[in-house]
């Protein structure tokens, strides 16, 4: 079954560029030996929460501030990605993050795109990551940014950090801009935090919503889900990992599923959660008996989902179809 999964046409829509450099790569970029680098880069099986999770972020940030890293990393993803056959992957990141070294957003986002784009094979867009616990001054400016640069290699913005210790409340006003500049977003929620939150992103507008697996407890808010045609971007391992979940076989994918909820499958990040989509894909398949014909359509979801023109959408739909 790994290699029918493998030559499976996929679309990815929630992978963090930070959370996944290779661990080879890393070491030719740090001169860190593999074995102290897989210690702080993969997370464990289980963390204690979220923000353990997310200190394994904390050495491919600081890998992540030079134009030739930024633009090598990028590059790389992308060839991951063609070995996998996925056909389309929107990749995201904070923009903010990666000035440390002097180098200018404009510097940071060409630089990423730029890797991106020495692929030709595999259609790219970025998502440029607001982030929880940053000050508004600073998310302001990735909204600046996407305004710059959207239809030129960026899709959209998100929303991203520790849900459980900042609430999605603090930061209305900001979606308020994104709308008034046009900007589509896609908010994690429901992730750690509740299905209340899930709510919230989409009344404020977000299309689609990263994680959103605590929803499955409250059926007003799978009932809103499917009134407003709403995608939600599913991590299983990750969501294990970061404890949102116990185990992966209480994953609540095979009932979101079931609930008729449009739904994605997506690694999240392929280093800190040390897995490939199709492993993903794999996992599901023993856990929950997916069929090829599932994954069809939830490729399909997400193609329709995608922050992409409608012209875009229909051609990566043929390349899905014609592919299978």
């Amino acid at each position: 079954m790994i290699d029918e999964l493998k030559k499976l046409p996929k679309v990815e829509l929630h992978l963090h560029l930070d959370g996944s450099i290779p661990i080879n790569l890393a070491s030719k970029l740090s001169n860190f030996d593999r074995k102290k680098l897989e210690e702080v880069m993969i997370a464990p099986k289980k963390c204690k929460n979220l923000s353990e999770y997310l200190t394994k972020f904390d050495l491919p940030i600081q890998l992540m501030q030079t134009k030739e890293n930024l633009t090598k990393i990028a590059s790389n993803l992308v060839d991951e990605l063609e070995r996998e056959n996925v056909i389309y992957a929107e990749i995201r990141f904070a923009p903010n993050f990666h000035t440390k070294k002097d180098l200018s957003l404009d510097e940071v986002v060409n630089s990423v795109l730029k890797g991106l784009s020495q692929n030709k094979k595999v259609k790219t867009n970025l998502i440029l990551c607001m982030m929880r616990g940053t000050s508004v001054e600073e998310n302001k400016k990735v909204i600046d940014l996407a305004e710059k640069y959207l239809n030129k290699g960026v899709c959209a913005i998100d929303l991203a950090g520790a849900e459980d210790k900042y609430p999605l409340q603090e930061y209305l006003p900001l979606f308020s801009l994104a709308k008034e500049k046009n900007i589509p977003f896609t908010i994690h929620a429901g992730e750690n935090g509740s299905a209340s939150e899930v709510e919230k992103a989409i009344k404020i507008g977000a299309t689609r919503i990263g994680h959103g697996i605590h929803s499955i407890s409250n059926q007003k808010v799978l009932d809103l889900i499917k009134e407003k045609d709403i995608l939600l971007e599913i991590c299983p391992t990750s969501n294990v990992q970061t404890n949102a979940i116990d185990t992966y076989a209480n994953h609540p994918i095979k009932k979101l599923y079931q609930n008729h909820i449009a739904l994605s499958i997506n690694t999240d990040n392929r280093t800190v959660s040390n897995i490939t989509l199709t492993e993903e894909y794999q996992k599901l398949y023993k856990t929950f008996s997916f069929t090829l014909n599932d994954y069809q359509e939830m490729n399909k979801s997400a193609i329709l989902h995608s922050f992409l023109s409608n012209k875009e959408k229909e051609e990566l739909l043929k390349k899905l179809v014609n592919n299978i």
